[in-house]
């Protein structure tokens, strides 16, 4: 599934009322029958909902289902992402949407601008393109569990990784500045920088070593262990500093890159985990071993002094803690029980991130993309979104008007 957002442009208030209405009926329903599309969207007139849902069904935002009982519609990736899209652009989040720079099991990423031209981040978090690995299996394991809602899971992550960014930054942690979330999207500060698996050679490989290890222990101080610390979830943020000399990326005789001092810059949070996490030690030792193992391979690098250790790292938690954040996030309003079904879901599907991930299995994850999206149109999944999601009201009539202002970009 990959946004495509032109059509949007096309699309009337009453379509926004339409597509607005599935997603509220999809709260009780698998299949939501056309009656009751009408019903919600609260339009005059029978044909006006009949050419809507025949407008949203064209451009796959609504689909029907295979063998369906009655007639009714089911709401897709597609149309949860124009309503997500649509949101942001009444917030002044987003003006203009650009290209995809990246894919990954668990998300897309994409480039978006304010009114003001600032280039901003947009993350949609797709947890389902992960069950079409198993997908026989999954689709029988999730048909009779309203928690096993591809959207609400995927809505779940985006809180979830809001909700840890935004404490995070306020707490002077390397992060992106969070600016808002809605649905399964959050809308992000674009950080000038590069992962960490794309650097091939570094200055002082010991340098940054030591300052990834520290990242680990101060966020165990803060009660959180990131359970996915690695290559592909940090970012390296080039700086000018007269200081840095040697702390940079290594030159071939370079001398602007003397001068140059590398941050690394954390992303990607929704297998955070607090430290009092029956698995706490695991993710851990498995945040520290991957930063290792990633060194030694890529850098040839090893340190002389083991650990750290989660024991050590407890202990000084205990002795110098800081604001313990794992409390203040659940008391923002992610709550435990929503860890818990989220935590339980990824576990059913394989979402364990990208510490599973194997040195050849880029290639691998962009194959899946194409089959999950050819998937996704066959619309054989019966999925429903959970009770407690809080769907805004039909959209109002000016919504067409103001969304003649969201232009997209036409490079692809």
């Amino acid at each position: 599934m990959k946004l495509d957002p032109k059509a949007i442009r096309y699309l009337t208030s009453e379509d926004f009322r339409v597509l607005s209405a599935v997603e509220t009926g999809s709260r009780n329903h698998e299949v939501v029958p056309t009656p009751l599309i009408a019903q919600i969207a609260g339009l005059r007139g029978g044909s006006g909902v009949h050419r809507a849902i025949s407008n949203l069904a064209k451009t796959n935002l609504i689909a029907k289902v295979k063998n369906a009982k009655y007639d009714g519609y089911r709401l897709t990736y597609g149309g949860l992402d124009y309503l997500a899209l649509n949101a942001h652009q009444k917030q002044k989040c987003i003006y203009s949407v650009g290209n995809q720079i990246g894919v990954g099991k668990e998300s897309d990423i994409i480039v978006v601008a304010a009114h003001d031209g600032t280039q901003r981040i947009l993350k949609i978090h797709r947890l389902g393109r992960i069950s079409f690995r198993t997908v026989k299996t999954n689709r029988d394991y999730l048909r009779h569990r309203s928690t096993g809602s591809w959207m609400y899971m995927s809505r779940l992550a985006a809180m979830k990784e809001y909700a840890f960014m935004k404490a995070l930054r306020e707490n002077d942690f390397s992060v992106p500045e969070p600016i808002a979330q809605n649905r399964h999207t959050i809308v992000m500060s674009l950080i000038d920088a590069f992962p960490l698996r794309q650097i091939s050679k570094v200055a002082n490989p010991a340098a940054l070593y030591a300052e990834l290890m520290d990242m680990i222990i101060r966020l165990a101080r803060f009660g959180l262990i990131h359970g996915d610390f690695n290559e592909f979830n940090i970012l390296i943020k080039e700086e000018e500093d007269p200081e840095a000399k040697g702390k940079g990326r290594e030159g071939e005789g370079d001398e602007e890159d003397v001068n140059v001092r590398l941050t690394p810059v954390m992303i990607d949070f929704p297998q955070m985990v607090s430290i009092d996490h029956a698995n706490a030690e695991m993710y851990f030792d498995r945040d520290v071993s991957c930063i290792k193992r990633y060194f030694q391979r890529k850098f040839h690098f090893v340190s002389d002094i083991p650990g750290p250790t989660f024991a050590n790292a407890r202990k000084q938690m205990i002795k110098n803690p800081g604001k313990r954040l794992d409390v203040e996030v659940e008391a923002s309003g992610f709550s435990r029980k929503m860890a818990r079904e989220l935590e339980k879901y990824m576990a059913e599907v394989g979402a364990n991130g990208d510490n599973e991930k194997g040195s050849g299995d880029e290639d691998e994850d962009e194959e899946d993309e194409e089959d999950y999206g050819s998937e996704e149109e066959e619309g054989e999944e019966e999925e429903r979104n959970a009770a407690e999601e809080d769907v805004p009201p039909a959209q109002s009539d000016d919504v067409a008007r103001r969304l003649g202002n969201l232009q997209v970009s036409d490079r692809q």
